[in-house]
């Protein structure tokens, strides 16, 4: 994807904000917690928040939660759910908050938008020494037959590089965090993977592959052929033809530490 088909992406998310909050899954609280176990307080900065799916799980865990989001419509939808949260227009190449102010960062299913050349120096600015950095993806867990066979039958568009279990960890590696360089240096990446379900119907499920940035690119002509495609596979399926059913998910977590030395700018 070159530079234009990324903005392109990272930009359609918003048209979709309505459809967006109602039907992407949440992320595993197990998944969070592991991401902040080794944080050095409950400062939390969600970066590129969305609609507050990650924002919600960070409150239940009893984080002391900001949200920054680049997305207006997608930035309303996360005022109008969680009003108490602190919820600031920014991006991550351009933080609106000061230098050592929170704890972690987490982004949930965002960080392979960011230009993480310029986003890496200004997450490093804003964690304090030992600041933790870790980027969340929810992905569909094709270990599962059926869900194997929805992933082939959907296409890239709907589901993508990082979208399925077999494909997350190689599509977010060392090249979505931020670089070694003085400004941002971090100390080397752990992965996990935490299973866990959404409860969907067929017509949920085709909503919630919908908001993917493949499709919203997608010319409508096209977008309603792969749509098609996939009610009829759903149809045909034991496990998905009939009612509601568990979709299996796994949340990934790819979690960075920032040196002390490096964040008290002694390095």
């Amino acid at each position: 994807m070159n530079e234009d088909e990324r903005l392109l992406h990272a930009s359609s998310f918003g048209a979709a904000a309505a459809a967006y909050a109602e039907h992407r899954p949440p992320y595993a609280r197990a998944a969070v917690r592991w991401a902040l176990e080794s944080a050095p307080g409950p400062r939390v900065l969600d970066l590129g928040a969305g609609t507050g799916k990650l924002t919600a799980t960070l409150i239940a865990l009893g984080a002391d939660v900001v949200a920054v989001e680049p997305d207006p419509a997608m930035l309303t939808e996360l005022r109008r759910s969680l009003p108490a949260v602190r919820a600031l227009k920014g991006s991550a190449e351009a933080i609106p908050l000061p230098d050592g102010s929170v704890d972690a960062v987490l982004v949930g299913n965002a960080m392979h938008w960011f230009d993480m050349a310029v986003a890496g120096p200004e997450i490093a600015r804003v964690l304090v020494p030992g600041g933790v950095l870790a980027g969340l993806w929810n992905v569909l867990n094709d270990r599962v037959d059926w869900v194997a066979g929805l992933a082939r039958i959907s296409g890239s568009a709907a589901v993508g590089p990082r979208d399925t279990s077999a494909s997350w960890r190689a599509a977010t590696a060392d090249a979505h965090l931020p670089g070694s360089g003085a400004a941002a240096r971090f100390g080397a990446p752990e992965r996990a993977e935490f299973p866990h379900g959404q409860r969907r119907t067929a017509d949920s499920l085709v909503a919630t592959l919908a908001t993917r940035a493949g499709m919203l690119v997608m010319p409508e002509p096209e977008r309603q052929a792969t749509l098609d495609r996939i009610r009829a596979f759903l149809a045909s399926g034991p496990e998905t033809a009939h009612g509601e059913f568990t979709l299996p998910m796994l949340t990934g977590v790819l979690r960075v530490r920032q040196a002390r030395s490096e964040a008290a700018g002694d390095g």
